[in-house]
């Protein structure tokens, strides 16, 4: 962890790990709580597994959906891990995402409380880490983890 590089994201959630994992690794789940409201989430593909990979579709009106994330999974550990990257599209080809190529890393752990879930939003140099401060990543991470608890909180 380099704080000079690296957000984190640390919430209780308040429900088992079995749901959380579900929650990232179906896609009918995970398009309900990956893109902040009021935008629209629509899963064009989602292969949960090492090597697999996702892509992503926005809209705001519900009509005209927009690209939002071209990414593959390098670690799918169940119910412990999972680690994606933009910087690899969903078929294994190296990308240049815009607007800057992140790693995310969630990890599960038993909580007392239900679950202790922890993502890590990597970035490859300082700069890259600013204009993704710019564009307010701690907020839409902040927002869409929110989400992901109130979807399956008990």
């Amino acid at each position: 962890m380099n704080p000079d590089l690296d957000l984190v994201i640390e919430r209780v959630i308040r429900a088992p790990r079995a749901a959380v994992w579900n929650a990232w690794t179906q896609p009918d789940l995970f398009a309900q709580w990956w893109i902040p409201k009021p935008y629209l989430c629509q899963v064009e593909s989602f292969d949960a597994q090492a090597g697999g990979g996702f892509v992503t579709q926005m809209s705001e009106d519900g009509k005209s959906f927009v690209p939002h994330m071209d990414a593959a999974f390098l670690v799918v550990d169940a119910e412990e891990r999972i680690v994606f990257t933009n910087a690899v599209d969903s078929t294994l080809r190296p990308a240049n995402p815009m607007p800057v190529s992140v790693t995310g890393e969630v990890t599960l752990t038993d909580h007392v409380e239900g679950t202790l879930y922890r993502i890590v939003a990597r970035h490859a140099d300082t700069a890259a880490r600013a204009q993704h401060d710019e564009l307010g990543l701690l907020e839409g991470w902040s927002l869409v983890t929110a989400q992901l608890a109130e979807l399956i909180e008990d």
